[in-house]
């Protein structure tokens, strides 16, 4: 069977409006007077996932549910401009949105508008099926149609990672993701305790055979081959601006790594240098690392 895509993106298409605060928590006031301004920009996690690894090479396509409304025509606009495949299903609810505050320190507080999403929506059994198919990888958002994919992919004999970003451990609705993936993708942000605790329980209950935990500055834990070890952070190559994206861009790096057949600690080095880059590049824009600029620095970072 031909796969002739390397990695299949699934969900987390959307827009973010962008608005720097001067603190974060924000203290509540009558008005506040914002600089550098308010910017609508597409790219949610899906969509900088699709960059990140279209950045560095890799076949990628993205599939999601998109309405026909400004926020959609955002997204179609993002992906047209990077020259990523988007294979778009009719959302009825709205095309997903978000609003992201941004403290000067680069720290970021997203609220998501749950309106933008409908019980009943689904992606196309046909459709991921011939899409996972035709792809080496699979990478799940766990926005709600995505769930109801999780077994399509699986008969499909596609490989399979999920990000479950500020996972308390417990939440039973990222748990199922948790445990339908190969690969799996969290942060310590609302962990209690060891993050290994976590990480060796997702890989005892289900499917995992990686397991990574991003610690912001402080790095991040992997668990490979039963075994969690520590993955140093790495010196942003310019001052930080602000954290969006950097998981997003994390992941992309560690499935180059991993798709090319490196070891674990070298993929997650990988993720380390591109999560680092990402906090230099302002949350309005979309500029991930290349393949050229990721393995220049992992050549002069230590293993």
């Amino acid at each position: 069977m031909s796969r002739d895509i390397d990695v299949l993106v699934l969900g987390g298409a959307g827009v973010d409006t962008i608005v720097h605060v001067p603190e974060l928590p924000l203290p509540y006031a009558d008005s506040y007077m914002v600089d550098p301004g308010i910017t609508t920009r597409a790219g949610q996690t899906g969509d900088f996932v699709a960059l990140g690894l279209s950045a560095l090479g890799l076949r990628t396509r993205h599939l999601d549910l998109l309405c026909a409304d400004p926020e959609g025509d955002l997204v179609r606009a993002f992906h047209r401009d990077h020259g990523i495949p988007l294979t778009e299903v009719p959302g009825p609810a709205g095309t997903k949105r978000a609003v992201n505050l941004v403290g000067p320190d680069g720290r970021r507080l997203s609220l998501y508008d749950s309106t933008r999403a409908h019980p009943d929506d689904r992606l196309p059994e046909p459709t991921v099926r011939a899409l996972a198919e035709a792809s080496r990888h699979a990478h799940v958002s766990i926005t709600q149609p995505c769930a109801h994919a999780l077994p399509i992919l699986r008969e499909a004999g596609v490989t399979i990672s999920t990000d479950l970003h500020n996972w308390d451990g417990k939440n039973g609705y990222q748990e199922e993701f948790a445990l339908a993936a190969d690969i799996v993708f969290l942060s310590t942000t609302a962990l209690t305790g060891d993050p290994a605790r976590t990480m060796r329980a997702i890989a005892e209950h289900g499917r995992a055979e990686l397991v990574v935990a991003t610690a912001g500055a402080q790095g991040a834990y992997l668990l490979a081959d039963d075994e969690v070890t520590h993955i140093p952070p790495v010196t942003p190559p310019s001052p930080m601006i602000d954290s969006n994206g950097a998981g997003d861009a994390f992941a992309a790096a560690f499935l180059y790594g991993w798709l090319n057949r490196e070891t674990p600690q070298r993929a997650a080095l990988y993720g380390t240098i591109a999560g680092a880059h990402a906090c230099t590049v302002p949350s309005t824009e979309a500029e991930a690392i290349t393949r050229g600029d990721l393995l220049t620095r992992a050549g002069a970072a230590p293993l």
